[in-house]
C-alpha cells in the first residue's frame, strides 16, 4: 500500500514540474527571442519481486516480476527552432535567421549570449540591450576596413561624428561616343570633384569630333581654361581619342591624367577611359566613378546580413562603422539561463565559437525586426490539460491506496 502512495507522490512533483514549465512558456509567448522548454520524464528504480531464471532442459525460462517505484524528472529540453519574425522598422533592432547568438557584456565584465536582438543606444553612443548589457563586436578602422579576427569590444555608432573632406584623385567615365559624328561635333561631362579642403569643383571633359576618322579630341577644364594633359606614365598627351574599325579605344591607353593646378588641390587626377567606345548612335558620356568627398557628418546606419553596420554620411559618403560578433555551440541546450532573455556557457555547451554572421553555422541578420517566441499556445494547452490530468490520477492513486488501508485497519473490527 505504502509504495502504491510514494510511487502516486513523485507522479504529483514530477507533473507539478511539467505545469510549472508549460505556465512559464504561456506566460513569455510574446517574450522576444524566447525559445519554449518540455519536460521530459523516466521511470526510477524498480523492486524485484521475483527473479527470473534461465532455461534449462528440463523447464523454461522465466521472467523477473518487477513494480516500479514512481517517476522523476530526466531532463527540462529546449526547442531551438526559429521564431517568426515581427517587423519593427526600427533600424536597432536585429534578427537572427537561423543558429547563433549575439554577444554581449554585462555587469563585471561577464560574456553574456542572447537570441533577443532588440538593441538601442546609450548615453555613449554603445548598443545596449534593455537591461543595460552591451553588444559586443569589431570597431572599423578610420578608413573603414574591420578585422574579425582580432578580439570583440564594446560596438558603438558615433552619430554626429564627422569625417575629413577627402581630395578627388581618380575619376571613372564611360559611355558612347557617335561614330557618324560630324566633324566640330562635341560632347561635354561634367564631372564633381572636391579639392582637399572640400570645396566642390566642376571638371568638364569635352570630346569634340575631328576630322580625322575615328578621332576625336579631349580637353579638361575647372571653370577656365583648358587644364594641361599627360599620359598616365607621365608622358605628353595631345589630347588625341583614338577609336579602331572596332568601336574600341585605341589610344590613350591607360588613361589620362591632368593636373587641377590650385593652391587648394595639389598633386594631380588619374582619369580611365577604357569604359568609351565608338557606336552609332546618340554621344552620351558620364562620370562612373569618382572618388573625394566633402566633410561630412554621420545621419544614419543600415545593417548587412553579416552584420556589417555602414554609415551614411551627410556628403554621401557609405563606409563600415563596425560588424556584430554572433556565437554558436556545439551544444546550445547545455547553456545556463542567466535571466533578462540571456545565457551563459555551462560545463557542457562547449566553448563559444565567435564569428562572423552566415559562417560557421552561424544564421544571418536582419535589421528592422525581431524574432518572436516560438511557444505554441496549442500546443501548451494540450499540455497543460495532460499535466492537469496526470497530476490528478496520481492523487487518485493515493485516495484508493488510503481507503485501502483503512479497510486493512477495520479487519481488526
Amino acid at each position: 500500500m505504502l509504495r502504491s502512495m510514494f510511487s502516486a507522490i513523485s507522479g504529483l512533483k514530477a507533473h507539478q514540474t511539467k505545469m510549472d514549465v508549460t505556465g512559464n512558456n504561456i506566460a513569455n509567448v510574446n517574450t522576444v527571442g524566447y525559445k519554449s522548454s518540455s519536460t521530459v520524464f523516466q521511470d526510477t528504480l524498480s523492486q524485484v519481486v521475483r527473479a527470473g531464471g534461465a532455461p534449462a532442459a528440463e523447464r523454461g525460462g522465466t521472467n523477473p516480476a518487477q513494480v516500479g517505484l514512481g517517476v522523476k524528472l530526466a531532463a527540462i529540453t529546449t526547442n531551438w527552432t526559429n521564431g517568426a519574425a515581427q517587423s519593427t522598422g526600427r533600424s536597432t533592432d536585429f534578427m537572427i535567421e537561423g543558429d547563433g547568438f549575439f554577444v554581449t557584456r554585462g555587469s563585471g565584465a561577464e560574456q553574456l549570449y542572447t537570441r533577443a536582438g532588440s538593441f538601442d543606444f546609450d548615453a555613449t553612443g554603445r548598443l545596449v540591450t534593455p537591461d543595460g548589457s552591451i553588444l559586443q563586436g569589431w570597431i572599423a578602422e578610420p578608413d573603414g576596413t574591420i578585422n574579425p579576427n582580432g578580439p570583440i569590444e564594446d560596438l558603438s555608432v558615433p552619430y554626429g561624428a564627422t569625417v575629413p573632406p577627402t581630395a578627388t584623385r581618380t575619376s571613372t567615365v564611360e559611355g558612347n561616343l557617335d561614330s557618324a559624328a560630324t566633324t566640330g561635333a562635341f560632347v561635354q561631362t561634367p564631372v564633381r570633384m572636391f579639392d582637399q579642403m572640400g570645396v566642390r569643383q566642376e571638371v568638364t571633359y569635352t570630346f569634340t569630333k575631328a576630322a580625322a576618322a575615328n578621332t576625336w579630341t579631349l580637353t579638361v577644364a575647372n571653370g577656365g581654361g583648358a587644364l594641361p594633359l599627360t599620359n598616365a606614365d607621365g608622358t605628353a598627351f595631345d589630347g588625341t581619342v583614338t577609336f579602331g574599325t572596332d568601336g574600341v579605344m585605341t589610344a590613350p591607353t591607360g588613361g589620362i591624367r591632368f593636373t587641377p593646378g590650385t593652391p587648394s588641390w595639389p598633386g594631380t587626377v588619374d582619369v580611365d577611359l577604357s569604359g568609351i567606345d565608338q557606336f552609332g548612335g546618340k554621344s552620351e558620356v558620364v562620370p562612373s566613378d569618382v572618388d573625394g568627398y566633402a566633410m561630412g557628418t554621420l545621419q544614419g546606419f543600415s545593417l548587412s546580413n553579416d552584420g556589417t553596420i555602414t554609415g551614411t554620411y551627410s556628403n554621401g559618403l557609405r563606409q563600415n562603422l563596425g560588424q556584430l560578433a554572433m556565437a554558436s555551440f556545439n551544444n546550445p541546450s547545455g547553456l545556463e539561463k542567466a535571466g533578462n532573455s540571456s545565457f551563459r556557457v555551462a560545463q557542457n555547451s562547449g566553448e563559444p565559437m565567435v564569428g562572423v554572421a552566415g559562417t560557421g553555422g552561424r544564421g544571418v541578420l536582419s535589421s528592422g525586426a525581431l524574432e518572436m517566441s516560438n511557444v505554441d499556445l496549442s500546443e501548451e494547452f494540450t499540455s497543460l490539460i495532460v499535466a492537469q490530468r496526470g497530476f490528478q490520477a496520481n492523487s487518485r492513486v493515493i485516495t484508493a491506496s488510503d481507503e485501502l488501508l483503512q479497510d486493512l485497519v477495520n479487519l481488526k473490527r
